[in-house]
């Protein structure tokens, strides 16, 4: 497959050319990677107005994905985000959006940006603060009892924990509505080239964002965005400009290019031969006596203390992606090895499988403010502890997994306060 933009940078940099244009370091090897960092030279193209060699590969993207169109970021899942819900909301009077309430703070943001009201869709049985399962008929009955129907539903799926949602269910439901359903992919780029594809792109999603750099060979910022509807693509690239940087790094742009060459030729193969020895991993783990939980193939979730395990993981020179008092979660990826899974099962053969505390009930918060009116109000950052009763303004949040205990307009009640504690958030924003 071709590689316009990749092969672009690279002949730019073999140039050796006198460098009268941004960025100010000319090339020169700061980090290592200067020679090929560029900006919209000319041949160069321009992402938000893509025509030449973005345009080629974004195409090229889009059909590796079987999307009517798929573009890029270099901003995130973020940036895509924020262009669903503009997409979604646009051309509507008080447009309102039925979504999972384990969505990342970037929809709280992208809501308050373009004036969108909420309705929590809330898991019918207790459940952690990452996941949130959502059935067709919980969003059947939703879109049936409303005298409006709601702009789209928006659902995360992966999400942090490894859980996959019924996408396929759900998204037949929304097209028998006339909705349109929106899907946070960010975890789950590689779905599409498993041997029988799990992405939402293809279980009937119509719009859906991918963080390319979470799963694939892309560097960090590179993600898609993929449409089922190309008239609906068209109006993207302005929307997308509105949240981005006028100054979109080529570094992440090429690395996004060449992944297709990488996804054209190699990734399923990789994949192919990995999955196995991951099923292989996650039994066992399970002979040893961990709970592995997760529905996600290439996600290893264990049901733990997971700060307790993450910090003897790191002592044996193993990073994870993400720990709480109760999960630990492990991301591989295509370019993991077997040799490297072995090593895992080893060194978790030395640790004492534990069972994870359990969290204080997740209650459902009341929606006094719109959110829109709560992030921009006037406020002010005070302990969780003295919380009680206040309004949350601005989410306050950890990093992952960005999923807010509680929602900006949410009344902080007493179960959110001892959610706080328990995941070890000190301090919330409020409005004044």
């Amino acid at each position: 497959m071709k590689t316009p933009i990749f092969d672009f940078v690279r002949a730019y940099a073999d140039r050796q050319g006198l460098r009268l244009h941004m960025p100010g370091h000319k090339g020169n090897p700061f980090l290592g990677c200067e020679r090929w960092d560029i900006t919209e030279v000319s041949g160069a193209d321009a992402l938000y107005e893509a025509e030449g060699i973005i345009a080629e590969s974004e195409k090229n993207a889009a059909a590796l994905f079987g999307a009517a169109a798929t573009l890029y970021s270099a901003e995130g899942s973020s940036q895509c985000i924020r262009t669903m819900v503009h997409l979604a909301a646009q051309g509507r009077e008080t447009p309102w959006i039925l979504a999972g309430r384990n969505a990342h703070k970037a929809f709280l943001y992208a809501a308050a940006l373009c004036d969108v009201q909420v309705k929590w869709l809330w898991p019918a049985e207790a459940s952690p603060l990452c996941a949130c399962p959502i059935t067709a008929q919980q969003v059947e009955e939703e879109l049936r009892n409303v005298s409006v129907l709601p702009a789209a539903v928006y659902i995360t799926s992966p999400d942090y924990l490894g859980n996959l949602q019924p996408v396929a269910e759900i998204a037949a439901v929304c097209h028998r509505y006339g909705v349109k359903l929106l899907v946070d992919n960010a975890h789950g780029a590689y779905l599409k080239f498993l041997e029988k594809s799990l992405h939402p792109m293809d279980l009937g999603a119509d719009m859906c964002c991918d963080s390319a750099h979470k799963t694939l060979p892309v560097l960090t910022g590179g993600a898609y965005l993929h449409f089922a509807d190309g008239a609906l693509a068209a109006q993207a690239k302005a929307a997308m400009a509105i949240y981005g940087s006028t100054s979109p790094s080529y570094l992440i742009m090429a690395s996004l290019d060449l992944c297709n060459r990488y996804l054209a030729e190699e990734i399923r193969g990789k994949l192919a031969a990995i999955l196995p020895e991951t099923e292989k991993t996650k039994i066992a783990l399970s002979k040893q006596g961990w709970t592995v939980c997760g529905t996600e193939p290439m996600k290893i979730t264990l049901r733990c203390p997971g700060v307790k395990i993450a910090q003897a993981l790191r002592e044996k020179g193993m990073e994870c992606e993400f720990a709480d008092p109760d999960y630990l979660v492990l991301m591989l990826s295509a370019e993991t090895t077997a040799a490297e899974l072995l090593q895992l099962v080893e060194v978790m053969a030395q640790l004492s499988p534990e069972e994870g505390g359990e969290p204080p009930y997740f209650s459902q918060p009341r929606q006094v403010m719109p959110i829109r009116q709560a992030i921009f109000a006037a406020q002010e950052r005070v302990p969780a502890v003295e919380a009680l009763g206040r309004i949350a303004a601005a989410p306050t949040v950890g990093c992952p997994p960005a999923i807010p205990v509680v929602v900006s307009g949410e009344r902080i009640d007493e179960a959110a306060v001892a959610l706080l504690r328990y995941y070890g958030i000190e301090t919330v924003c409020v409005t004044c």
